[in-house]
């Protein structure tokens, strides 16, 4: 079923674009929601019109995301962990934990921008990237060090 976004939506595309999704998802989720109409002539020519609107909102997203980058980028984050023998941590620092972190130091970001591949389970020194928009990744220092 094609849909226009009347929304960004991280998973599917930008406000404005047209896009194919499942029946069921466009029907419960999406429609209901208002994030997205039926790709009917009529709504192509009622997005076209307010192609503009869409295009500022867009650049300010945008605008917003580079600055929020800006603030990230640099950023240390220091995480006590209890130690085993040989640098290797009893439990392992998750995205939560460095969420914690970022907390700690007033910068509020959601889970699902953290790109952190797989839990770290050892001392030492972690770029993280964090994804803040489409194409903005800056990278935070995560620093691992011993409890106590």
């Amino acid at each position: 079923m094609k849909v226009i976004l009347t929304q960004t939506i991280e998973s599917l595309g930008i406000i404005g674009s047209e896009v194919e999704v499942k029946p069921g998802y466009a029907r419960n989720y999406l429609l209901p929601q208002q994030k997205a109409v039926l790709a009917t002539p009529e709504n192509r020519k009622r997005m076209e019109r307010e192609r503009e609107k869409v295009e500022l909102q867009i650049a300010k997203e945008r605008k917003l995301a580079e600055e929020m980058a800006k603030r990230l980028e640099g950023v240390v984050c220091r995480i006590p962990a209890k130690v085993a023998e040989e640098d290797r941590l009893y439990g392992s620092v998750t995205g939560r934990d460095i969420l914690e972190a970022l907390a700690a130091q007033d910068i509020a970001i959601e889970k699902r921008m953290l790109l952190l591949s797989e839990p770290i389970k050892k001392l030492g020194t972690y770029s993280v990237p964090i994804r803040v928009y489409k194409g903005v990744e800056p990278t935070i220092t995560v620093e691992v060090v011993a409890e106590g």
